[in-house]
């Protein structure tokens, strides 16, 4: 049972990491021209406008910083889940 909530946790932080790093080579793909038309492009905005999209309103003249609050909240949300994975862990009596 121990195994088995040490590896969602390790899961669902993973793909977290995996998440972030998404949207980290999504917002470098900004700095070449029609990078966001080719495959990998379309694929990553797929996965990643829908998220950004809550953090659009962050931006100050034509400098978005979305992507950095996006990362931030995420940072959080991992945080969170090693905080729960701690109480868990209490309540198991580990």
């Amino acid at each position: 049972m121990v195994a088995f909530v040490t590896f969602v946790f390790w899961l669902l932080s993973r793909a977290i990491d995996l998440y972030i790093m998404a949207i980290v080579v999504y917002a470098l793909l900004s700095w070449f021209p029609g990078a966001y038309q080719t495959k990998l492009g379309q694929l990553l905005g797929a996965i990643v406008e829908p998220f950004q999209r809550w953090f659009n309103w962050a931006s100050i003249g034509m400098i978005g910083f979305g992507p950095v609050v996006a990362i931030f909240v995420l940072g959080i949300v991992r945080s969170g889940l090693v905080f729960l994975e701690q109480i868990v862990f209490r309540l198991m009596g580990m």
